[in-house]
């Protein structure tokens, strides 16, 4: 075969366009997820998928490489030569009460701890291996003594598959708390959706501000042992009632990996994805789990609340300065503007970044602690679809040393934005300082100088040129 320059030459296009179209090809398939698509999913048998096809087929619609293991299987192991093997862990439930030597409690925090996310689900029909329970405890989390559980309400249950039993809440999706939590998981929904929560096992939670409940339960639920039903429930022997039950929480470590406990493992399963359900005195609505599920597992896996920093910008604002970007010295009472821009991921592809109603991204200006702390606004001529950009303009104060801006935002559902950018403020030049001429309270002392300056002037010229007293004038001779 004639393999000459000519002919390589030729072909060359057609190889760079071969190639093109892979790593096209590759990159329609790569997962949306900013933290990898290596998704492990532990069953206690593997044939349970089945139930959860639909769950799992749209995670593998967008992007997700899942493999499939049991806690018993040798080869699961989460580090491989020091290295993370998954990028996600998705926990069903499972009978065994140890997950073996590759799933201790140790292994599940430091998976965390390198930013490893996991989604573990619950079931009040099978007991929560000790292991898991170890994890919670770490996460200061807390299930039944019995580690195992159901959530019941009398007022807010589903008519048509519990009318006797109770044990299948029907809920309205999750709306903030508050006004500057942003509504990631119930946005867009219908007024009358409604999840099914079927056969589920609330939490409680510790005071941890790394928690935050997704989904609380009714006022009217309660959680107790149903190996221990009774006609009559004595206080005592509930674990917990009302919004104390969180039915999905969320735990976002400081290095912003991801746990997320789903209360109800039924509720990712086919049957509750496509099935009708009504409220005591409601109309029958199909369920809004797959929506739900979609957002829970997306947040989870860092598809959605991801905020990236795409650069920061701070320079002197003033007439006739050099105002360059990012200086490293200002001097005491420079003007000078500060700005950055961020961005907010979701699913698959980075937008602007929107303030939530009601909260507030701030800048600090510090030392040992902020002599400014101001409120970043948005710059809409620098902002574009991708990106926003917010800023501020204020005085430096009088005070020279080394400091700092920052800007710290830590909101729940949202990835950690912490910026610091040091520089140093230094102290007024000798020339630098206005003349004394032109400040007005200086006038009065330079009238006393001028006064005083003047009437040695005076005195000085009377004594040079006044002539000296004759003294033969007015004497007189004596004998």
């Amino acid at each position: 075969m004639d393999r000459s320059p000519k002919m390589l030459r030729s072909t060359s296009p057609l190889l760079s366009l071969f190639a093109f179209l892979l790593c096209w090809g590759a990159a329609l398939v790569s997962a949306v997820s900013t933290s990898g698509n290596r998704l492990l999913a532990v069953f206690d048998e593997v044939g349970e998928k089945e139930n959860y096809s639909k769950f799992l087929g749209d995670l593998e619609g967008r992007g997700f490489q899942i493999t499939y293991e049991t806690p018993k299987s040798e080869s699961l192991v989460l580090f491989h030569l020091g290295e993370r093997a998954y990028d996600h862990v998705i926990f069903f439930p499972t009978k065994t009460k140890g997950l073996g030597p590759n799933l201790t409690p140790q292994i599940l925090v430091n998976f965390l701890n390198a930013k490893g996310n996991i989604l573990h689900t619950l079931s009040s029909e099978t007991t929560t291996p000790n292991t898991l329970v170890s994890l919670l405890a770490e996460l200061d989390i807390t299930l039944p003594t019995e580690r195992t559980g159901l959530v019941v309400d009398h007022f807010s249950y589903d008519t048509l598959s519990a009318a006797e039993t109770h044990d299948v809440l029907a809920l309205p999706p999750p709306v903030p708390v508050r006004s500057d939590i942003s509504p990631l998981f119930s946005a867009g929904a219908p007024k009358d959706a409604l999840l099914a929560f079927p056969h589920g096992v609330g939490a409680v939670l510790g005071p941890r501000e790394h928690l935050t409940p997704i989904l609380r339960a009714p006022k009217t639920a309660y959680s107790y042992n149903p190996k221990e039903h009774a006609d009559v429930l004595d206080a005592a022997d509930l674990f917990a009632a009302g919004q104390q039950l969180s039915l999905v929480t969320a735990f976002q470590a400081i290095n912003s990996a991801r746990f997320v406990l789903l209360g109800s493992a039924e509720m990712l399963q086919d049957k509750w994805f496509v099935t009708e359900i009504a409220a005591p005195g409601g109309k029958s609505v199909k369920t809004f789990n797959r929506e739900f599920a979609k957002r829970v597992s997306a947040w989870a896996f860092q598809e959605l609340g991801v905020l990236r920093v795409n650069w920061i910008e701070h320079h002197l604002n003033e007439v006739a300065a050099v105002n360059e970007s990012n200086p490293h010295i200002y001097r005491v009472k420079n003007d000078v503007t500060y700005t950055i821009s961020l961005s907010e991921y979701a699913y698959d592809k980075w937008t602007s970044f929107s303030l939530p109603a009601n909260d507030v991204l701030q800048l600090e200006f510090s030392m040992l602690s902020p002599f400014h702390r101001l409120r970043l606004t948005l710059d809409e001529t620098r902002s574009t679809p991708e990106a926003s950009a917010y800023t501020v303009s204020f005085k430096l104060p009088d005070q020279h040393g080394i400091f700092n801006f920052k800007v710290n935002y830590k909101r729940p559902f949202f990835t950690n934005v912490e910026e610091k950018n040091t520089v140093s403020v230094r102290h007024m030049a000798h020339d630098e300082w206005p003349r004394s001429f032109v400040i007005s309270g200086a006038w009065p002392w330079i009238a006393g100088i001028g006064a005083t300056v003047s009437g040695w002037v005076v005195f000085v010229a009377l004594w040079m040129y006044s002539a000296p007293t004759d003294k033969k004038v007015g004497s007189k001779k004596t004998n």
